[in-house]
């Protein structure tokens, strides 16, 4: 009798925990990210609101192999609930296999509308549906400059490309060297040069034209990229522009260039980089103030018609399993209570328009905020959306061909070459 009392409540035990592990799983979010060691503190920081507040638990995995990882999953039937997703080439693909829920079925469409400028909605759209949101940005589409030195030499910010040439004829006239290169970065070598020529691309082409352009839609040799380059090499392969000539732009590090800003005299005046380098230079000169001491000022049009493009890299979720949990973490992901967080720890831009200024550690960050949220346009970086033989490989090294003086046709054509095996794959 004992023994089969003994057995009732083994099972009723065994149920219950079978029972309350059915409960407990419903009350979790599963979460696939890029973020590892500081990032994902951070991310852990950002959601603990969340956590508090809903009583659901969120499980978050952080790897740098996210692309291939998330791919396995969802292959396998298995997919996280959420995950982070590099860029939107990826989330075209999904979508269009039929993997991600329309967010626009349980988000307030009106209120994202307001809070998102058309562009980010654009991004995260495939085929009229709200496929992935974006909460944080890296703006790479500014010029750097030492406002004291400017002001010292009597220099006013340029407007427009013309204006800036001008400035750096103005510079070099008055012994003074414009610009400080560098395209140094190990076996990444070469990587600085091609922002350049997105930017270049985004300000004298249409954004779809700059679509076309990064999925081998046109070829490297259409004269539109011919152009990009040769504006390129108008700065780039000017001895006199650049701070140690073109040998120095192909062997000095892209991290240690803006240094030459900040020396007495001033070895040069101005340098095209990424909201990221501020770290650099606040590491190589801690005691400089941002915004008296260094500042940036919008990579200027080129072309008026395309006004002045936001170029970078974003932070995107999409959602695989419609789950009340699930939704409930997209909603707060893109509120600026959540991104207010996330900016305000690691340094990055929110392209929520309602996110408080405050969030961001200094006025140059909260700039570079405003420049973003306002964009008409956004593009991702082109060479990361392109097949890694051209992306990370022709193109890259194409800069430094083109810098080192091999013609720009033959450059050209080399990378071609390289794009049309690696498009076919």
């Amino acid at each position: 009798m004992l023994k089969k009392i003994s057995f009732v409540i083994l099972v009723v035990l065994l149920i219950g925990m079978l029972v309350s592990s059915v409960f407990a799983a419903s009350d979790t979010v599963t979460v696939l990210g890029v973020w590892t060691g500081a990032e994902a503190e951070a991310f852990n920081k950002m959601i603990a609101p969340f956590e508090a507040e809903t009583g659901i638990k969120v499980e978050f995995t952080g790897t740098r192999d996210l692309p291939a990882i998330l791919t396995t999953q969802v292959e396998a039937g298995n997919p996280p609930d959420v995950s982070a997703l590099p860029n939107p080439g990826q989330m075209i693909e999904f979508a269009r296999a039929g993997k991600l829920v329309d967010l626009s079925t349980f988000m307030d469409m009106d209120v994202l509308q307001s809070d998102y400028s058309p562009t980010w909605l654009d991004l995260g759209t495939y085929k009229g549906k709200l496929n992935g949101v974006f909460i944080s940005a890296d703006l790479k589409s500014l010029v750097w400059y030492n406002p004291k030195a400017f002001a010292a030499a009597g220099y006013t910010v340029p407007t427009t490309w013309e204006e800036m040439i001008a400035l750096s004829d103005k510079m070099v006239a008055d012994g003074k060297t414009p610009w400080a290169i560098g395209f140094e970065s190990g076996a990444a070598s070469g990587w600085a040069g091609t922002d350049w020529i997105e930017d270049i691309m985004l300000r004298t082409v249409e954004p779809e034209v700059y679509d076309l352009w990064v999925s081998h839609g046109i070829s490297w040799l259409d004269n539109r990229v011919q152009r990009a380059f040769e504006l390129f090499g108008q700065i780039a392969l000017n001895e006199k522009y650049v701070y140690g000539g073109t040998n120095a732009e192909l062997t000095i590090n892209f991290g240690d260039s803006p240094d030459a800003l900040f020396t007495t005299p001033p070895n040069a005046y101005m340098h095209r980089q990424a909201t990221f380098i501020k770290s650099f230079i606040l590491d190589h000169f801690p005691n400089l103030v941002p915004g008296e001491d260094f500042d940036f000022f919008p990579f200027p049009p080129i072309d008026p018609q395309y006004g002045i493009p936001a170029l970078g890299a974003a932070d995107l979720f999409a959602m695989f399993n419609d789950t009340p949990e699930a939704r409930a973490f997209m909603e707060y992901i893109v509120s600026p209570e959540a991104q207010e967080i996330w900016v305000g720890e690691l340094g990055k831009l929110s392209a929520n328009k309602r996110i408080n200024p405050a969030a961001y550690p200094d006025d140059l960050t909260r700039k570079a905020a405003k420049i973003l949220s306002e964009a008409s346009t956004f593009r991702f970086d082109g060479s990361d959306l392109m097949p890694s033989a051209v992306g990370a490989g022709s193109f890259w090294t194409g800069i430094l061909d083109y810098v080192s003086g091999i013609p720009l046709k033959n450059v050209l054509m080399t990378i071609e070459t390289t794009a049309l095996d690696a498009y076919r794959k």
